[in-house]
């Protein structure tokens, strides 16, 4: 059974249960280079199971998901209120064709996009993190909100790539 709006909100900000979500923001596309720098191409594109992502898809993955921060945060805190499109994120990898991108590539777009993210949080002022949008299907959400929503969704799919990646190392 497919999680509601809410379940999923409560799934991805217990990953960071207490920790500083920009903290994690800040150190996630080092460690995604960690894990997957010793793998090969044939390994960062080998699905773990049917109908599961593979490492690959999970990089191109957090690049566009970075790119729709990116656009949210920018619409959010220059129009405080705007509503906000939800994306399917399955059929994003299948029109863009998650499993034939370049996992480098994929992860050099995610730490650009991180990095350019990050530089804009911290150069606007701290008042307009309560700035909000109005998700179509989880309702309003504030840039602290999002920042923190950011930051467990980095911790999913690093706890995903690390699981894969033993896998692939036997380890």
């Amino acid at each position: 059974m497919k999680e509601t709006p809410q379940q999923y909100v409560d799934r991805i900000l217990g990953n960071i249960d207490g920790q500083n979500p920009l903290k994690i923001q800040r150190t996630t596309a080092k460690k995604l280079d960690k894990i997957t720098s010793r793998l090969s191409q044939k390994q960062l594109k080998k699905r773990p199971a049917p109908g599961k992502w593979s490492i690959a898809e999970i990089l191109a993955h957090l690049a566009d998901a970075e790119l729709v921060a990116s656009w949210r945060m920018r619409l959010i805190l220059a129009n405080n209120g705007t509503p906000i499109q939800g994306f399917d994120q399955d059929a994003w990898a299948t029109t863009f064709r998650y499993e034939d991108k370049d996992p480098r590539h994929s992860l050099k777009a995610f730490r650009i996009l991180r990095e350019s993210n990050l530089l804009l949080l911290e150069t606007v002022p701290r008042k307009l993190w309560e700035n909000h949008g109005m998700h179509s299907e989880r309702g309003k959400e504030t840039i602290a909100h999002m920042v923190r929503l950011f930051a467990g969704h980095d911790v999913n799919h690093l706890k995903q790539v690390k699981m894969i990646a033993k896998g692939q190392n036997g380890k």
